[in-house]
């Protein structure tokens, strides 16, 4: 018997997967490690990780769960304590009135956003994605056979979108609206009557949901935040994603979760049922505890605050670059166009792509370049890193684009 081998193996693999991009955030970092692994000492500014350990109390409850042999199966949509003081966070910190049942959990923030777009969308519906954006919503929007709307914030207001905008890019086939806030990779923060003006848009076209990805909540400089749910008028047709990646320094943990009214949660639901059913038990444990203790989130908070300030007047000693200020995440997106066009060592650079390669081949820093935010002018530089790394990767940065001419 011969086996026949295909001359393109990837004829075998689903168009909808050849379709996908990789994300930019996910490539930097295994280049970055490729280089690590050739000996190079890289400084890695690309990967939106808490640089924190997860708080004590959340690791305890963890590891009182693991002895107590909590180790089988959840419910799919997380376990009734988890979701009860999720609904209960929600209440207090965000005015949003649901209950248990309006929450599911699911195995990270970004599987939770896969669920509520693979819930709405049919074949051509359209999303509204307010850009700069996070590099998966378009791909999960597209793996679920739907069409992306790109709606740019500008520099000048923050990169935040305005009513006007939103109201302009509404279609009969707008299904939903999808934004962070704080913002990936921006930092951007909408203020309540920012908020309001959009949900009035939002108000009268009673198909169109709106899905606000919150998991930055608790890494926020601005007093006062406002969730879009909390407009009592929007409240049923807001679909609130949040986790403890970012807050609580539990990437690895994987717990994220969705609140939305209780028919789109239970098709959430009946989705995750099929493709993973509830998250890690023992996980979800340790996410229970984390919300019982906000104070070393608060700790982490005000050490980002520094970072941020920090990181922008280094950034403000570079000739030609020009930085909005981060109202929250820990991103710095400074725009780089200047350079754009130049060379270094006689290698002319003709995108941010280009440019940040070479930083990491040629400057051993990595950062991820504003063509995967939907802002090809941009870099995006992580500040959840050391005092020590940010001044070094900020030191070489500056060397570097100097010497381009």
């Amino acid at each position: 018997m011969h086996l026949i081998i295909s001359k393109n193996m990837n004829e075998l693999i689903a168009a909808r997967v050849n379709a996908l991009a990789e994300s930019e955030t996910l490539a930097m970092a295994r280049r970055a490690r490729e280089l690590e692994a050739q000996g190079h000492s890289i400084i890695k500014l690309n990967i939106g990780e808490p640089d924190f350990q997860t708080p004590a109390h959340a690791k305890q409850a963890a590891k009182d769960a693991i002895d107590a042999g909590f180790s089988f199966y959840t419910p799919v949509s997380g376990t009734l304590e988890l979701r009860q003081a999720i609904a209960e966070k929600l209440q207090r910190d965000n005015g949003l009135q649901w209950k248990a049942e309006n929450i599911v959990v699911s195995t990270g923030a970004k599987q939770s956003i896969a669920n509520i777009v693979m819930t709405l969308l049919n074949p051509d519906d359209e999303i509204i994605v307010f850009t700069p954006y996070w590099v998966s919503y378009s791909e999960i929007i597209k793996l679920a056979a739907g069409k992306v709307v790109f709606v740019a914030g500008t520099f000048e207001n923050d990169f935040k979108v305005t009513a006007e905008q939103l109201q302009n890019a509404i279609t009969p086939r707008t299904k939903a609206i999808l934004y962070s806030a704080p913002c990936n990779p921006t930092g951007a923060v909408y203020s309540k009557a920012e908020l309001e003006a959009i949900a009035r848009v939002v108000e009268p076209h009673e198909n169109i949901y709106v899905i606000a990805d919150e998991i930055y909540e608790y890494i926020c400089y601005e007093p006062n935040y406002t969730s879009i749910g909390s407009f009592d008028f929007l409240h049923d047709r807001v679909i609130t994603i949040n986790g403890f990646s970012k807050g609580f320094a539990m990437t690895g943990w994987r717990v994220g979760y969705m609140a939305a009214n209780k028919t789109i949660a239970l098709a959430c639901d009946k989705l995750q049922g099929q493709i993973t059913s509830g998250t890690c038990s023992i996980a979800q444990k340790a996410a229970t505890g984390a919300l019982k203790d906000l104070n070393p989130t608060h700790e982490m908070n005000a050490i980002y605050l520094k970072r941020r300030d920090l990181v922008l007047s280094l950034l403000r000693e570079i000739p030609h670059i020009r930085a909005n200020t981060p109202q929250g995440a820990f991103y710095a997106f400074p725009d780089v166009s200047y350079y754009i066009g130049k060379s270094y060592n006689g290698t002319v650079v003709h995108t941010t792509d280009e440019l940040a390669m070479l930083l990491l081949t040629e400057a051993h820093i990595a950062l991820v370049q504003g063509t995967a935010f939907g802002a090809p002018e941009y870099l995006r530089i992580s500040f959840a890193a050391s005092e020590e790394n940010i001044r070094e990767a900020l030191v070489r940065l500056h060397a570097f684009l100097v010497k381009m001419k």
